[in-house]
């Protein structure tokens, strides 16, 4: 869209053409606001990447027809759960007749939230770096892209994991390895039938499966598998701090040796390669957190308020990204009508997002967080319970028992106080 950006002053200027910029700019427009989405890919969802599964309930808040209009590849009905180790793999699954996830590529998602938004009044303008956020008094008035100042009454700032807009504000510090993980994913063509043959699933039934261990070299982090109609997205995430301890080895590479594993070489078998990307994934829980999500005519929404949450066995992203949009929208409407954009009366954001699931989520499974930076969850505990399988399976006469198994197998690599700490971090809570 060709856009003057000294035709008019905006109600709101959205920083960031992804899930919680979107989110706020339809609820926004449907409220009357006069917005502009700034976004730096060519076309909306460009340069949005992700894993591959989204939890319906926050977009269908905002999206009443999600379920009909959204571009969802399956509703993920079948769970896995695998520790690998070098020389076999333990899994759970889980299988289920409902479902309150799909997977779906992040870029037609967008696409498609974009046009929700466009179709409500919002002004979406592609191409465009924003430089910085312009601050007048301490007050955000507008944005600086392109060599143009762009006013508004609020900045909306969904620029992403990378929070270079929120450093130059000075409402967060520059990031640190330890807060961010770097996920690669690939997508790979299988066509339906040989989906549904392979992982057991029909129709639009999709899978989830998680692995810990050794698809991630064994360091923190992690790999991932989800089902698409047609296609298979595959993924490893490495925490940046424990990935630089490893310089011989790309990650790629290591994706590369978890596709042609034992566990996934079959399943895989005959894939070609259609897309491949890589993105930072917020890590560092609540203390990632900006202080305040919110100022004198700004607010901060999605990934760069840090709200993501990996449980090991699912992540939750976009489902608190759309969200946080939509609640700071519903803050911003209400800012607007009843005195402008100040500090005050956008801390309603603040308050509702602190009230919401999405920060009771993240505060009420820190345990989880902490715990899942442990280097022994994803090297002594696969190497373990697979040992101690091994032995339970495989054997000459004389099978062991359980406990001696476990005896076995937990010997020089796990102690009972690290054991019983572990089960005292989780017990604590946050």
């Amino acid at each position: 869209m060709t856009y003057s950006p000294h035709a008019q002053k905006f109600d709101a200027v959205v920083v960031g053409g992804g899930p919680a910029g979107l989110s706020c700019s339809c609820e926004l427009a449907r409220k009357g606001l006069k917005v502009a989405v700034l976004e730096r890919g060519r076309s909306p969802g460009s340069k949005n990447l992700f894993g591959g599964r989204v939890y319906s309930g926050p977009l269908e808040r905002v999206y009443g027809n999600l379920r009909k209009e959204a571009p969802i590849e399956r509703w993920v009905k079948h769970e896995r759960m695998s520790l690998v180790a070098d020389d076999g793999a333990l899994s759970i699954g889980y299988d289920s007749s409902g479902s309150t996830s799909f997977t779906a590529y992040l870029s037609k998602l967008v696409a498609w939230m974009s046009s929700k938004a466009e179709s409500q009044g919002a002004v979406m303008v592609t191409d465009v770096r924003v430089d910085g956020v312009v601050m007048e008094e301490g007050r955000a008035v507008g944005v600086v892209a392109g060599g143009d100042r762009i006013d508004a009454g609020v900045v909306v700032v969904a620029e992403g994991a990378n929070r270079l807009l929120c450093e130059g504000m000075k409402v967060t510090p520059k990031l640190s390895p330890g807060q961010v993980a770097l996920g690669v994913r690939e997508v790979l063509k299988l066509g339906s039938e040989k989906i549904n043959e392979r992982f057991g699933t029909g129709g639009d039934e999709g899978m989830a499966w998680f692995f810990l261990g050794k698809p991630s070299e064994y360091l923190p982090g992690g790999a991932f598998l989800y089902t698409n109609s047609s296609t298979v997205s595959i993924g490893l995430v490495l925490y940046l701090d424990e990935g630089l301890q490893v310089p011989s080895d790309h990650v790629y590479d290591i994706l590369e040796r978890f596709k042609t594993s034992p566990t996934l070489k079959k399943l895989l078998a005959g894939g070609s390669l259609v897309e491949y990307g890589s993105h930072l994934i917020p890590e560092g829980g609540p203390e990632m957190m900006p202080k305040r999500v919110f100022g004198d005519g700004y607010v901060i929404v999605g990934d760069a308020a840090g709200l993501v949450l990996n449980l090991g066995y699912t992540v939750r992203g976009v489902d608190f990204a759309v969200h946080s949009g939509y609640l700071a929208a519903q803050a911003i409407a209400d800012a607007h009508s009843s005195g402008g954009f100040t500090s005050q009366n956008l801390a309603a954001y603040g308050d509702k997002l602190n009230g919401s699931f999405v920060v009771k989520e993240m505060r009420r499974h820190n345990a989880i967080r902490k715990l899942m930076r442990k280097k022994r969850v994803f090297d002594a505990y696969p190497r373990t319970l697979v040992d101690a399988a091994r032995q339970l399976y495989e054997f000459d006469e004389a099978s062991p028992k359980l406990i001696e198994a476990g005896r076995r197998s937990t010997k020089g690599r796990l102690s009972i106080l690290g054991m019983l700490s572990d089960l005292l971090l989780l017990g604590r809570g946050p």
